[in-house]
């Protein structure tokens, strides 16, 4: 495999390939990535049917209930990268189920869900993460989507805020125009003819494994091009996220500082000082962590250490 291509694995998907150094992985890996201990741990898993795509799910951890910290957890809906699946959290879905309900959901043409016949759209996927959380029988949850899955629950929570109690959105931007411009080029060359140059790494490895159609992979790779081609700028639904926010990025991600900075002015962060009594504290949150890349951010230690203390708050009365 030639640097080039290397790198075109490792480039974002629009929202994008999380695969945290997977690249430079080799397939024997792939069984450590899939992490069989956490599908193993699962309380129930199954498939939900939303708008022609089936849908795999796992559901983890337990309820806790009580007063204050952890007994106010609720259940939370968490949202994987392009190309990956439930396990991709590895450790961080662990420590996210102490103590709360965790909903893992493969996303469409990913791991154990069906690709069907439509384009793939982050619009679209977060209508049908309201079927499926509606047929799950959750009526309001906390999200947390990272890199594509950050886009799918930032759709999730514009399109119907009322299912939506606190959102946590993990590498995501609002507009293409937050990548680094060498990102651009390396998403228009991603497609099917990737397809063979891509065996043997974790990613391919954990398709062939998990897929309901493994040959479906070229497909696959054909419709994230497609996506991550579109243009897109969700400035102005930013605006309409109604519950709080906590927005996550590593300080080497794939998306300038300027426009994490914007993203989270455009939430009402980092507009004015908090003051002494912080009676000016926005009421959403900002958290960069240090020495993380895009790619890494799933599996970051500090990431379940950053969210949960967001996730566990009650909400004022």
């Amino acid at each position: 495999m030639n640097s080039t291509t290397r790198r075109l694995l490792a480039a974002p998907l629009a929202l994008a390939i999380a695969t945290p150094a997977l690249a430079a992985e080799k397939a024997s890996a792939s069984s450590r990535w899939l992490n069989s201990q956490i599908t193993q741990s699962a309380l129930k898993s199954g498939h939900v049917t939303a708008n022609g795509v089936s849908y795999y799910y796992q559901v983890h951890g337990k309820e806790v209930h009580g007063k204050g910290g952890r007994g106010q957890a609720g259940p939370l809906l968490l949202l994987h990268g392009g190309l990956g699946q439930i396990e991709m959290f590895g450790p961080n879905l662990t420590a996210l189920a102490k103590g709360r309900r965790v909903v893992g959901v493969d996303l469409q043409g990913h791991g154990r869900s069906s690709l069907g016949d439509r384009e793939i759209s982050l619009v679209e996927m977060g209508d049908d993460m309201a079927t499926v959380l509606k047929s799950l029988g959750y009526s309001k949850v906390d999200v947390m989507g990272y890199s594509m899955g950050g886009g799918v629950a930032f759709q999730l929570a514009v399109q119907h805020p009322e299912m939506v109690r606190r959102l946590v959105l993990v590498s995501a931007g609002f507009s293409q125009d937050g990548f680094y411009p060498e990102m651009l080029p390396m998403q228009a060359a991603v497609g099917a003819e990737m397809a063979e140059q891509m065996k043997g790494t974790p990613m391919y490895e954990s398709y062939m494994a998990l897929s309901p159609r493994p040959q479906d992979f070229p497909k696959l790779l054909d419709r994230m091009g497609a996506l991550m081609r579109k243009p897109y700028d969700w400035s102005d639904d930013v605006k309409k996220l109604t519950m709080p926010t906590l927005l996550v990025f590593g300080d080497s991600d794939m998306f300038r500082p300027e426009h994490v900075v914007k993203f989270y002015q455009l939430l009402g962060g980092g507009l004015k000082d908090a003051g002494w009594q912080r009676e000016h504290m926005a009421r959403n949150r900002l958290a960069i962590l240090p020495d993380v890349t895009h790619y890494e951010m799933g599996l970051a230690p500090a990431l379940a250490a950053t969210v949960i203390p967001f996730l566990d708050k009650a909400e004022k009365k």
